[in-house]
């Protein structure tokens, strides 16, 4: 059994994940849009331009993350939770932690802890919070 989130945006699928394979060095995402559905299902979707994204899969070793538009009457702010990102270097949680701060909001500064050589928490310019960090054992 694994869990995978499953993020939604107010209309920024599209910009936030393809941002995100850029950061993370990801391929570039397949996106699934509304005009992708059969014609009944799109008719389910009122409210939602044909451009919308409706599942997108953001792959990378073992990330995976998976996100859609959401309809009108969904959109929330993101809370409650923070996904998990544990990098293999110091360098390359800073340089992630780094961009995901650019026009986001810095929740902990990345720092050495405890139980690891650089930890920090911020909420990115989509709205999305990260826990960044390093994997125990790595310098």
């Amino acid at each position: 059994m694994r869990a995978i989130p499953y993020l939604f945006f107010p209309g920024t699928c599209r910009d936030a994940i393809t941002w995100y394979a850029e950061v993370l060095g990801a391929d570039p995402p397949h996106f699934m849009t509304l005009a992708d559905m059969p014609e009944a299902d799109q008719a389910a979707m009122s409210g939602m331009p044909e451009d919308a994204v409706m599942n997108v899969a953001l792959v990378k070793g073992d990330l995976n993350i998976m996100a859609s538009d959401s309809g009108p009457d969904d959109t929330a702010p993101m809370a409650g939770v923070s996904i998990h990102l544990g990098l293999d270097s110091v360098a390359e949680a800073l340089r992630v932690f780094d961009a995901f701060a650019a026009d986001g909001e810095v929740g902990m500064p990345m720092a050495a802890t405890f139980w690891t050589p650089a930890f920090g928490t911020v909420r990115d310019r989509f709205g999305v919070r990260w826990m960044v960090s390093v994997e125990e054992g790595v310098a």
